[in-house]
């Protein structure tokens, strides 16, 4: 279990994010066709997860935006946004706000935030994702990882995009 907190208040996490050196379990999230995807979909590929809570909160929109950004200058990488919002809020999301350089990613059918240790346990977010990324290689190993420790504040982007660029 982690602590974090929303806005200032501790609440906890069910567990502990995947610590860099370790294999990443696999998932199953949901894309915008209803189709369930793993770990293997992106095989060969460096993946980099945005966790985040919803994607109507502004600190989550602002990160997806963030990252989007990035995404188009880094070779054999994917940016996986994942939330619990269902898949069609994150397609209208996605849409609205012209993000193209992201894979929009639902957890809401699937054990995902428990194997990555950010479910919220308590609080009236409960059942949210913590925020959180992690950066996974191609052997599916994690090489970052960061569970954000006040819910309302933005990842460390320049930290993440360090690895990032030592990887391309």
């Amino acid at each position: 279990m982690s602590l974090i907190t929303f806005q200032g208040k501790p609440i906890h996490t069910c567990g502990k994010l995947p610590s860099v050196g370790e294999t990443a379990p696999d998932f199953s999230l949901t894309n915008s066709k209803l189709v369930d995807v793993s770990l293997a979909d992106f095989s060969g590929k460096i993946k980099l997860l945005n966790i985040v809570p919803s994607l109507d909160t502004p600190t989550c929109a602002i990160s997806a935006r963030k990252f989007n950004e990035k995404a188009s200058r880094l070779k054999d990488t994917v940016i996986l946004m994942v939330s619990a919002d269902l898949p069609f809020a994150q397609d209208r999301f996605c849409g609205k706000e012209k993000l193209k350089d992201i894979i929009a990613l639902s957890a809401f059918r699937s054990a995902f935030a428990d194997d990555y240790g950010v479910r919220i346990t308590d609080s009236i977010l409960a059942g949210l994702t913590a925020r959180a990324v992690i950066i996974i290689n191609e052997e599916n190993k994690v090489i970052y990882s960061q569970l954000v420790q006040e819910i309302a504040e933005e990842p460390d982007y320049e930290s993440a995009l360090e690895v990032l660029a030592k990887q391309n």
